[in-house]
C-alpha cells in the first residue's frame, strides 16, 4: 500500500539506493552495505560542489578576461594541491578519523563560498579571490580522494570493492554533469553570485547526510612509524611495485593529455555561440558519458580490468579530436558525451587497480599516490592554456590528445603490467 505521509530524508536516499542496486546487480551491490548510500549520496553532493565551483570559476574569469591562459589557469590552481599533498593526505587517511576528515572538508566549503557569492554579487570581486578560493576547494579533493575512498572500502569489504568504486565513478562522473548544468542554469537564472550561495546550501545538505553515519571498525596496525616515515614509506611503495608504478604512469598520461580541457570549455563555448547554459551542458557532457561508462562497467562487469583502464583512456582521447574541431554545437556536445564514456572506464576501474596493488595498511598512501599522479592535471591545464593562447583553443586540444596517444604508447610498452591485471 503506498505510503503518503511525510518521510524522513533518509527515506530518499535508501529509495535511490534501491534503483541503484537494481542496476548494479544485486549480489553484491555496495548500497546493501550499512550506511554506504549515506556516502554515497554525501559524495555525490561533494562531487557536484566541486564541479560547480570549477565550472563558476572558469566562467567568472572567462568573463571578467578573455584570456585562454588565466582561464586554465584556474584549472591550474584547483588542481594543484594533488600535486604535492596527495601522499600527505594518504598518511592522513591510514592514521586519522577517516569518515571526520570527509565531514571537515564538506563544511568547510560553506562559509568560503558564502563570502565569494556576497563578494560577486556586490561586484567587489577580483581574479586573484577565485584562484584562492578553487585552491582550497582542490585542498579537500585531496582529503576525499584519500580518505572516501578508504571509507569507502572500509564499508562494503573486499567482495563488494569493484561495484563500490563503480558507484564512486558514477558519483564523480554525476556530480560533474549536475554541477555544470545547476552552475549553467543558475548563472542564467539568478546570476553567479546567487550560484555560490546555491554551493554553500548543498555543502550543507552532504554535511547533514553523514551525520547518521559510524566509522566501520578498521584492522589495527601497530604502528612505530612516524607521519614522516610513512611518507617515507608511500613514495618508496611507488618505486618498488611495478603494478602500481605502471597503474600511476598512465594516470599521469590521463591526467596531463585527456582531462585537461574543462576550464576551457567556456572558451570553447564561445566558438560555438554557446549561451551560460549552453555551456554549462557542454561541460555536463564529459560528466554525462563518465556516467554512463560507470554505469556499462558495474552492470555488465567488465573484464578485465587493466585493458578496460587503458582503453578508455584512448577511447576519450581520440573522440577529443571530433570535439575541437567540428563546427556545430549538437557535434560538439555528442563528441564530447562519447569522450566522456571512455573516462567513466578508466575512472570506475581506477581506485579497485590501486587498492589491488597494495597490501590494506597501504592502502591510504596508495590513494595518496594515485592523487599525486592526478596532481599532473594542473601541468597539463596550464600547457594546454599556453598552447591555446599561441594557435587557438580547438588546434591545443587536438595537440593535446594526439601527443597523449603516442605517450600512451610509449608507457604501454616500456611498462605493461596494468595491462595484464585482471
Amino acid at each position: 500500500m503506498a505510503h503518503w505521509g511525510p518521510r524522513k530524508p533518509g527515506h530518499y536516499v535508501r529509495a535511490v539506493s534501491d534503483q541503484l542496486t537494481a542496476a548494479s546487480g544485486a549480489s553484491k551491490s555496495a548500497f546493501r552495505a550499512r550506511h554506504f548510500g549515506l556516502v554515497w549520496f554525501s559524495g555525490l553532493i561533494w562531487h557536484m560542489c566541486r564541479w560547480g565551483v570549477a565550472f563558476l570559476g572558469t566562467f567568472l574569469i572567462n568573463d571578467l578576461t578573455g584570456s585562454p591562459r588565466l582561464v586554465q589557469l584556474a584549472g591550474t590552481v584547483l588542481y594543484a594541491p594533488l600535486l604535492v599533498g596527495g601522499v600527505i593526505g594518504g598518511v592522513i587517511s591510514d592514521r586519522l578519523d577517516r569518515l571526520t576528515t570527509v565531514r571537515s572538508q564538506m563544511l568547510l566549503i560553506v562559509p568560503l563560498a558564502t563570502v565569494i557569492g556576497l563578494l560577486v554579487r556586490a561586484d567587489r570581486i577580483e581574479v586573484w579571490m577565485i584562484y584562492c578560493f578553487m585552491f582550497i576547494v582542490g585542498l579537500g579533493w585531496v582529503s576525499d580522494m584519500t580518505s572516501r575512498r578508504a571509507l569507502v572500502f572500509d564499508l562494503v569489504g573486499e567482495d563488494r570493492l569493484d561495484n563500490a568504486m563503480a558507484m564512486e565513478a558514477l558519483s564523480l562522473s554525476l556530480g560533474m554533469a549536475l554541477g555544470a548544468l545547476v552552475g549553467g542554469y543558475a548563472v542564467d537564472a539568478v546570476g553567479v553570485g546567487s550560484s555560490y550561495l546555491v554551493i554553500a546550501g548543498l555543502s550543507v545538505v552532504g554535511f547533514i547526510a553523514l551525520i547518521p553515519v559510524r566509522s566501520p571498525e578498521r584492522k589495527q596496525v601497530t604502528r612505530r612509524s612516524t607521519p614522516a616515515q610513512d611518507l617515507r614509506d608511500g613514495l618508496a611503495m611507488a618505486r618498488r611495485n611495478t603494478s602500481l608504478l605502471s597503474i600511476l604512469g598512465m594516470t599521469v598520461i590521463a591526467n596531463f593529455f585527456l582531462f585537461n580541457y574543462f576550464p576551457i570549455i567556456p572558451a570553447r563555448g564561445d566558438d560555438l555561440d554557446a549561451g551560460p547554459f549552453l555551456v554549462g551542458l557542454l561541460a555536463a557532457g564529459t560528466g554525462i558519458g563518465m556516467m554512463t561508462g560507470s554505469l556499462l562497467f558495474a552492470r555488465l562487469d567488465l573484464r578485465p580490468r587493466g585493458k578496460i583502464y587503458v582503453g578508455g583512456i584512448v577511447f576519450g582521447m581520440v573522440m577529443l579530436v571530433p570535439f575541437a574541431l567540428v563546427g556545430t554545437y549538437p557535434l560538439a556536445l555528442a563528441a564530447i558525451i562519447v569522450s566522456g564514456i571512455g573516462s567513466g572506464l578508466f575512472g570506475a576501474t581506477q581506485s579497485t587497480l590501486v587498492m589491488h596493488a597494495v597490501t590494506e595498511d597501504m592502502r591510504g598512501r596508495a590513494l595518496g599516490l594515485m592523487s599525486m599522479a592526478i596532481g599532473a592535471l594542473p601541468l597539463g591545464m596550464y600547457v594546454l592554456g599556453e598552447i591555446a593562447e599561441q594557435i587557438g583553443v580547438s588546434a591545443a586540444i587536438v595537440t593535446s590528445a594526439v601527443a597523449g596517444l603516442v605517450a600512451l604508447a610509449l608507457w604501454r610498452h616500456r611498462r605493461p603490467e596494468v595491462w595484464n591485471m585482471p
